[in-house]
């Protein structure tokens, strides 16, 4: 798909005959850090090892132990291989830019991490949305959960998501490439879609605007959360009339869900208002659209492997050489 999708660009964003296109963009945020950048640099390093591996530990585990074949384990794992994606799309290059002298990035390579980017929180919105649903199957509904979450209604759901993602993104860059773009500097330490419309000063960019607004804010945002309000609201009803065992049952599973929602909606939320209102610093903007990005991929896996005792057990297991 990114090999396809990188073909895709080269094709559209070729020079065109009497073009004065600007092929390249300079991050204005990052400044003159001095010998600073390398503390920068070692942090976001061990920042990026942490999460690949944290991901790919629990990934490992999930496959090697038959007993967390199920679709709860099934989206972690679909999860756990985005959180890998979204911090490849933006760490490589911010260690890249601390260490550089003129903090430039083609345009070409810029596009292609707003394409990362954006499919990245798609991804996790949709996977964090059909874990709710799951939840309240699971909850609710425990009689025939077996019969509703199949392993191949499963796995299609996963491969809808991603393909959605891709597909959607694809679309709004379709736009938003062809724009003619007047100046080159960037207010940020990534490459941010919303930022690269601004820079354009063709007089046709409100289709593209609009489609990020529908897509980030509607599409993106706030169908998953009101469908995941929707689904925990179904979920408590049942709990509070439900034995102490049903009760424990969801706090186990339901917690980790909601403590990433929860983050996960709030830095999405307040990044997408502040950059489009300016009603922060710029600095606290820059940290708040890393959270999703660095801290997000990092907190998950050690959430969900400190919380659900399956995972506990099966690394256990795995520690100790019980594991088959």
């Amino acid at each position: 798909m990114l090999v396809m999708f990188s073909l895709f660009l080269c094709f559209i964003t070729r020079p065109m005959e009497n073009s004065t296109e600007i092929s390249s963009f300079v991050f204005a945020m990052y400044g003159n850090m001095g010998q600073l950048k390398y503390l920068y640099f070692t942090l976001a390093l061990l920042f990026y090892v942490s999460v690949i591996l944290a991901n790919t530990f629990l990934i490992t585990i999930i496959y090697l132990d038959r007993n967390l074949h199920e679709p709860m384990y099934l989206f972690l794992c679909s999860l756990f291989i985005n959180e890998i994606y979204g911090s490849t799309s933006m760490l490589p290059c911010l260690m890249a830019q601390i260490l550089s002298d003129t903090h430039k990035i083609s345009a070409f390579y810029c596009f292609l991490q707003i394409f990362n980017i954006h499919t990245y929180v798609g991804i996790e919105f949709g996977t964090l949305t059909i874990m709710a649903y799951d939840r309240y199957v699971c909850i609710c509904k425990p009689l025939h959960y077996n019969a509703i979450m199949t392993k191949r209604k499963v796995q299609t759901v996963i491969l809808a998501i991603w393909i959605t993602a891709f597909v959607d993104v694809g679309v709004l860059l379709s736009f938003t490439i062809r724009m003619k773009r007047c100046r080159t500097v960037i207010n940020k330490v990534f490459c941010a879609h919303h930022l690269v419309v601004e820079l354009s000063c063709s007089p046709d960019r409100t289709v593209s605007v609009v489609h990020d607004l529908v897509f980030g804010l509607i599409i993106t945002v706030a169908g998953p959360v009101s469908y995941i309000t929707y689904s925990y609201i179904k979920i408590l009803r049942v709990c509070l009339k439900g034995s102490k065992e049903t009760k424990m049952k969801a706090l186990d599973t339901c917690t980790p869900h909601l403590v990433s929602i929860i983050s996960f909606v709030f830095a999405c939320f307040y990044s997408l208002i502040s950059q489009r209102f300016k009603s922060v610093p710029y600095p606290l903007c820059v940290v708040l659209s890393m959270y999703v990005v660095i801290i997000q991929p990092l907190q998950n896996p050690v959430m969900y492997g400190l919380k659900l005792s399956k995972i506990r057990q099966a690394c256990k297991d795995l520690l100790t050489l019980k594991t088959s």
